[in-house]
């Protein structure tokens, strides 16, 4: 405890680290603050009232999938009619868009290594792609949510203009973009300006403002069953515990392939002989390449089976699929993430570019040949390693609905028992963790430099 009050001092004595920190504070605290801003057409006292009714009416588990992961990521704004509804996704929708298609277009493949100027034109590339995503996500969400309030008649007072009306879609449309592009300078003001990755920390706070409520209505709930409740209570914030300490593991799990680089050495006989440097190095595969990425994709298709309810609603079995807590659901899901899991990893990790360099700086890897046996191998081991992470990654993804009922009992708070919610915090915070160690370390470094210039010069 006292070396974490310690480097808690730390921290707040280097001036240069506190203000980035105090400037993302205040960041995060303008998002939070515009997240709540209803859009101009929506009386957001009515907004609240609705969506209490649409959760006793099951809305909840049907809304549950992509639907609540987006309402989740912007921490609550998409399903209050808020400025900042789309938040921050349709940026991350654009910027997976241009990495995938940086796999087939050669210009982009171009920019990808042409150093800063290159990255700098991705990025005004994918500003324009998220305008274009918005135009896009707008209009499907204003028509969701007029189907949402428009069937229940005491819900009309909702609009202060006419739904179908362009007084109402126009305004409504440039706002939202607007809100999503305003979320994107925040991240990126985070990242030039602050500590860590501004777009995942915007995500990270979205998520982590859900929590306390969730937790409460948990309380409430098991409270209300009797004297054991408060003991389950605890038994859970344990069990979530360790959900969260394997949510690091997986993050962080890596294997490391050792490494050792040739140098051109003369001998004392005069002679040049290739020889091996004793340092070794590695190159570290994460067991989980893919990160959150095959749950998102997953999700994103979650949706076929359920719109095949409509062609046949007294199907039990294709019924299932609208329940996210559902048997059918959850197999289905955990299938697919174990698949996207190689697919994505496959078209993130070049291994045959990995091989190149090795060869043309001189390195190998110990009784490989290099050029295409070392992408072979490479290859072989990240498939092995992938499997293995794939496997725990679908597990993770569906324990929401493992402890759901059994041993959590409300929704909200069984959705943090793992899925791409927790496993976005815990990277995120590892993430950030570890630049404010970057700053630390440089810091004693300096020091120890300062040190021994003032002994050497007087001054």
């Amino acid at each position: 405890m006292k070396e974490f009050i310690q480097t808690l001092k730390n921290i707040w004595s280097l001036k240069e680290l506190r203000d980035k920190i105090l400037f993302t504070l205040g960041i995060i605290l303008v998002y939070r603050f515009a997240s709540y801003i209803s859009l101009p057409a929506i009386n957001l006292a009515e907004v609240g009232d609705l969506l209490e009714h649409y959760k006793n009416q099951g809305g909840n588990k049907q809304g549950a999938g992509l639907l609540g992961l987006l309402s989740s990521f912007t921490g609550g704004a998409f399903s209050h009619a808020s400025v900042m509804a789309l938040g921050i996704m349709p940026y991350i929708s654009a910027s997976i868009i241009v990495q995938l298609m940086g796999m087939a277009i050669p210009y982009l493949q171009k920019l990808q290594k042409d150093g800063e100027s290159g990255r700098n034109t991705l990025n005004q590339i994918t500003r324009w792609l998220t305008i274009g995503v918005c135009l896009v996500q707008a209009p499907s969400y204003l028509t969701s949510i007029t189907q949402l309030f428009l069937p229940y008649a005491q819900f009309q007072s909702a609009y202060f203009v006419e739904p179908n009306s362009i007084m109402f879609w126009l305004p409504s449309i440039v706002i939202l973009v607007a809100g999503s592009v305003f979320a994107m300078w925040l991240g990126e003001k985070i990242t030039d300006k602050g500590i860590g990755n501004g777009i995942s920390i915007l995500i990270m706070v979205g998520i982590l403002s859900r929590l306390p409520e969730a937790f409460l209505q948990e309380m409430a709930v098991q409270n209300g069953k009797g004297g054991m409740g408060s003991i389950m209570i605890l038994i859970e914030v344990l069990f979530w515990m360790v959900v969260v300490l394997l949510a690091v593991i997986l993050s962080v799990a890596v294997r490391k392939i050792p490494i050792q680089y040739v140098s051109r050495a003369q001998a004392r006989g005069g002679v040049n002989k290739n020889l091996m440097q004793g340092a070794r190095q590695w190159i570290p595969l994460k067991v989980n390449a893919a990160g959150v990425m095959p749950i998102i994709f997953a999700q994103a298709l979650m949706f076929v089976p359920g719109l095949l309810t409509k062609f046949d609603e007294s199907n039990t079995f294709l019924a299932g699929f609208k329940n996210v807590f559902s048997w059918q659901y959850n197999v289905l899901f955990a299938l697919l993430i174990i698949i996207f899991s190689f697919f994505y990893t496959a078209i993130t990790i070049p291994v045959n570019q990995m091989a190149d360099d090795l060869k043309r700086n001189g390195g190998l890897v110990p009784k490989v040949r290099p050029g295409k046996e070392t992408a072979d191998y490479l290859d072989d081991i990240l498939s092995k390693i992938t499997l293995p992470g794939a496997i725990f990654l679908s597990i993770f993804a569906i324990l929401p609905a493992i402890v759901h009922g059994s041993f959590v009992q409300t929704d909200a708070f069984a959705l943090f028992f793992g899925g791409t919610s927790l496993l976005i915090m815990v990277g995120v915070i590892l993430d950030t963790v570890q630049q404010i160690n970057t700053y630390l370390l440089n810091h004693h470094y300096d020091g120890l430099m300062q040190s021994k210039l003032s002994r050497t010069t007087g001054y």
